[in-house]
């Protein structure tokens, strides 16, 4: 296998957990945006304030752009992950698990390593 194989490969599975990662945001912001009685529910029994549904659902939306933009993923996924450690708190705080948020956080930044050279190139594995 060639350097330039497993450079397309690691591309490719870069850019599937990354779609994978966008595609939760993406359905969570999806929800918040339409608001329906699942949503108002989740969020009192979270303690959130409804009226931050819309806040929060573009919130959701401008990070996923951003991470999927090659050249500001980087602060995409800065951003999810400071997003991520609220709902992190908030499910802790209620006595809820946490893994599947865990799971996410792997996949955005997992999924930019293998994308982003640069990130690579200031975070070697070895």
């Amino acid at each position: 296998m060639t350097q330039a194989s497993a450079s397309k490969k690691a591309l490719v599975a870069g850019w599937i957990l990354t779609s994978l990662a966008a595609a939760v945001f993406i359905m969570s912001a999806t929800m918040k945006f339409m608001g329906g009685p699942q949503v108002l529910q989740m969020f009192d029994h979270l303690g959130w304030n409804q009226g931050l549904l819309l806040t929060l659902a573009v919130l959701e939306s401008a990070s996923v752009v951003l991470y999927l933009i090659p050249r500001v993923s980087v602060l995409g996924a800065i951003i999810l992950t400071g997003y991520l450690g609220g709902a992190i708190a908030t499910h802790v705080r209620v006595g809820e698990p946490v893994l599947l948020h865990i799971a996410i956080g792997l996949l955005i930044w997992g999924g930019l390593y293998l994308r982003e050279p640069r990130l690579r190139a200031i975070l070697p594995l070895r």
